[in-house]
């Protein structure tokens, strides 16, 4: 069989599945004591940079990622767990517990003037790897930070991982950058420059996570944070990894979204009575599209670099066999918003134009990248933007684009941005083999079980305290926390439900409330829809004027959280006299 091409019985082969499916809201499991802190888990926590809800194999992706579909196989699926729709906002959520306005950071790094748009992690608040430090664990990271504006080697570093309760760090402090030459890329405090002409970033977040744990020596647990750039814009695969796609989306984006709706129907991620969203306005239909091989490019190169990050997770999960740490660990694999339709560096004339001479001056060995977007490789290649560059070498740098964003997303509506389900709607694998069982008869030990109950990135850190019988502290270092607001998914792991009133999202003006099944949505500028996810989770059916008093009532419980979040009306404009007290 090609590796990426996937029939129906080869997907749940690889999925460890029967030809029937089973989804079941949690799973049979062997409890923990709750006083053996003997028994406290490590905890890997990783996360994909801009990857939508269908891609990867076990939520009905065709690209080949046999070690997620392995945890999956062997764990537990949430199937309506979200994030915050925008990545800086996402990271600021998931380390503190918070909505991303409690943490400072309800924008991204740009201090718009008041407390909830600062572009930083405030004083208030607490990372998990502070809470869990304090609780005896060890803490380690690898990969992107992007919780604060000062990225600068000399600057202020009071917001980065190792002034956060990290123990130790490799990764970017920036959001986004070459994965060949990434700017911020730093060791610890100290700012460093890539090792090797062979350098690629997501083989070597990946391998220093395995470094980690590898030479963690001591008998407490640890808790890791495994921040993936992956498959973040600029599209840079290494040329043996874009091979292996060579061909796959030659048939465009209209067939990609047809099969990938069929094999998630199949195993269950989403119910045959939802509807499949039209294809984006704006996308042409894939036999009008012109440039075929230029857009059939953009996606090999993006499913590559799943593919890639699909591999570094096997490399981490291979050396917890190694270090038998494997069965007591709970791995938890995420996104940080759904597919992003940001037509980065793919639009207009290529950028430097190749008929014109281009001199630059190739950066020193020891010169360290600064630039978001660097204008010369470190071989002293210009980097080339434009309609028409074939992305993957480092001298390309350019987005996969909305047409192929809207596959990702599949089946759901919009991107990374928004807050319809398209834009933060993503895979949460739980796997932990001392806790988490397989129960039953053969056949269910055998799936790969799928939890139903809705989710969001503040219980995270609710879900760490509870494993690791920490302290979510009200004060830490002398000032007051901010209580945490999300709620532990132990008891998902338990099949048992888990109590919550309702979750709320606002991201540049775009705003939604979701209490049980119902769930009330705006774009910005436009008005409030309604949706009964239970019966509609592509929103397609907008009851607001069949049920106006749900819509009031939902309305009145955002705007009373939006009050006490500190959300400001969009676009935030900086206060014309700003008193605020430093956070």
């Amino acid at each position: 069989m090609d590796s990426h091409r996937y029939t129906r019985r080869d997907f749940v082969k690889a999925m460890g599945l029967g030809l029937a499916a089973f989804a079941v809201p949690g799973c049979a499991v062997a409890p923990q004591s709750r006083n053996d802190k003997s028994k406290r888990p490590n905890i890997v926590l990783m996360m994909a940079d801009d990857m939508g809800y269908s891609d990867i194999g076990c939520y009905g992706g065709e690209i080949h990622t046999p070690n997620l579909n392995a945890l999956a196989a062997r764990g537990l699926r949430f199937t309506q767990f979200y994030n915050t729709a925008r990545c800086c906002p996402t990271r600021a959520s998931l380390m503190t517990g918070l909505y991303p306005h409690q943490a400072g950071v309800g924008h991204m790094m740009e201090d718009k003037g008041y407390d909830a748009y600062r572009g930083e992690l405030n004083n208030r608040c607490v990372t998990i790897a502070e809470v869990l430090k304090q609780a005896g664990y060890s803490t380690y990271m690898s990969g992107k930070w992007h919780v604060t504006k000062s990225i600068q080697p000399d600057g202020d570093k009071h917001n980065w991982p190792c002034q956060r309760g990290f123990d130790r760090f490799f990764g970017t402090i920036h959001g986004a950058g070459s994965y060949y030459d990434p700017n911020s890329l730093t060791r610890d405090n100290t700012q460093i420059v890539p090792d090797g002409e062979d350098f690629y970033y997501t083989n070597a977040i990946a391998d220093n996570a395995a470094t980690f744990i590898r030479e963690h020596k001591t008998d407490n647990p640890f808790f890791m944070y495994v921040a993936f750039t992956a498959p973040h814009w600029p599209m840079h695969a290494l040329p043996q990894d874009i091979a292996k796609h060579k061909g796959r989306y030659d048939e465009g984006w209209d067939a990609l979204r047809a099969e990938r709706h069929k094999r998630m129907i199949e195993t269950g991620i989403v119910k045959s009575q939802w509807k499949i969203t039209p294809r984006d306005s704006a996308v042409p239909p894939w036999s009008q599209a012109e440039d075929k091989q230029w857009f059939a490019r953009r996606m090999e190169v993006y499913a590559a670099m799943v593919d890639c990050l699909d591999r570094g997770v096997g490399r981490i999960v291979s050396q917890l066999k190694k270090t038998g740490r494997f069965e007591n660990t709970l791995i938890l694999f995420l996104a940080d918003n759904g597919g992003c339709a940001e037509e980065y560096g793919s639009s207009g004339a290529i950028k430097p134009n190749p008929a014109e001479p281009t001199v630059l001056k190739p950066m020193g060995k020891d010169e360290l990248q600064t630039r978001m977007q660097p204008t010369v490789t470190r071989d002293g290649r210009p980097v080339r933007t434009g309609h028409g560059v074939m992305p993957g070498p480092a001298d390309t740098y350019i987005a996969y684009g909305k047409p192929w964003a809207n596959a990702s997303n599949t089946p759901f509506r919009l991107y990374k941005h928004w807050v319809h389900e398209g834009g933060i709607s993503t895979p949460l694998i739980a796997h932990w083999p001392a806790h988490i069982k397989a129960g039953g008869s053969p056949a269910v030990r055998l799936a790969g079980k799928l939890c139903h109950q809705p989710g969001h990135l503040i219980d995270i850190m609710a879900t760490c305290v509870d494993v690791a019988q920490a302290k979510y502290p009200s004060e830490y270092k002398g000032r007051a926390i901010t209580p945490m607001e999300g709620r532990s998914l132990l008891p998902a792991f338990d099949n048992k439900p888990v109590e919550r009133e309702a979750i709320y999202w606002e991201h540049e003006g775009n705003r939604a409330v979701r209490q049980g099944k119902w769930k009330l949505v705006s774009r910005h500028p436009g008005g409030w829809e309604l949706y009964d996810l239970e019966a509609d989770r592509t929103e397609l059916a907008n009851l607001a004027e069949e049920y106006p008093e749900k819509v009031e009532q939902l309305k009145t419980m955002y705007e009373s959280w939006a009050v006490r979040c500190g959300v400001q009306p969009w676009p935030v404009n900086k206060p014309a006299q700003n008193k605020r007290k430093k956070s």
